[in-house]
């Protein structure tokens, strides 16, 4: 038999917060499992937000990213079923003592690659939610992705920061992991009847030169009902522009899983 080809990991990070990077996560996780691929999410915020919006309570996980970034906890142990085809590595609050704790160790940067390890094999594809923070949780994120995409608000606020993560992907690059590829910028909550909108999705590529997503993702309240649910959009509102429009951007990355 053919070897299996290794999982991809694709980080999906952006320091400014609310543009839709848990959404993202989620959501591409659903259209990939629609392609029977199967989908390892883990979530590296101490808020939490892609363990609620897929409906498990992160105050009563026993086990969590933390325990298993600090060693004291399995990989395996701590996954839980998110629905068919995708597992959840949850977080907590705890997770926020975490980065301190990973300050003092040699090798942190390291720490989620090895942990990956574990269980690559079981997947086609592994999507970390970063949190909001350039901290060392998102800089193992990058040490251990073959990928990475930016979700980006397609309004001109949100090109602060973007700067900062390229230079840091940078760095990443040229001294812990040299495989790391930008995949591309997603834009979301794009309101295709806003010039403004239009302007900066026409600005993107131009500015930072590097690969921007199609289509954007447009802002529908949608996305904001699926976590209540504890659902991804594409199984509360499956026919809605959202969820197709991250089915058509799963389909674009699939040739590079």
């Amino acid at each position: 038999m053919p070897r299996k080809k290794k999982a991809a990991i694709i980080a999906v990070a952006n320091q400014k917060g609310g543009v839709a990077k848990t959404t993202t996560v989620a959501s591409l996780a659903a259209a990939f499992a629609e392609h029977g691929k199967q989908v390892l999410l883990i979530d590296l915020d101490p808020q939490a937000s892609l363990t609620f919006s897929l409906g498990i309570d992160p105050d009563v996980v026993e086990l969590s990213t933390n325990e298993v970034v600090l060693g004291q906890a399995e990989m395996a142990d701590a996954l839980v079923e998110a629905s068919e085809g995708i597992d959840l590595l949850p977080a907590s609050i705890d997770l926020a003592g975490a980065e301190a704790q990973l300050l003092t160790r040699p090798g942190r940067e390291f720490i989620l690659q090895s942990v990956i390890d574990e269980v690559r094999d079981d997947y086609d594809v592994v999507l970390l939610d970063c949190s909001p923070s350039l901290g060392v949780l998102t800089l193992a994120a990058l040490t251990a992705a073959t990928g990475l995409i930016i979700p980006m608000q397609a309004e001109m606020l949100s090109h602060r920061g973007v700067g900062q993560l390229l230079d840091t992907v940078r760095d990443v690059r040229r001294l812990l992991n040299k495989k790391l590829k930008v995949i591309g910028i997603l834009p979301t909550m794009y309101d295709g009847r806003s010039n403004h909108s239009r302007e900066v999705l026409g600005d993107l590529g131009e500015r930072y030169g590097l690969p921007v997503l199609t289509p954007p993702i447009p802002r529908t309240v949608r996305f904001a009902e699926a976590p209540a649910i504890g659902r991804s959009v594409l199984d509360t509102a499956g026919s809605s522009k959202g969820a197709q429009a991250y089915r058509e951007v799963a389909e674009g990355l699939l040739p590079q899983l």
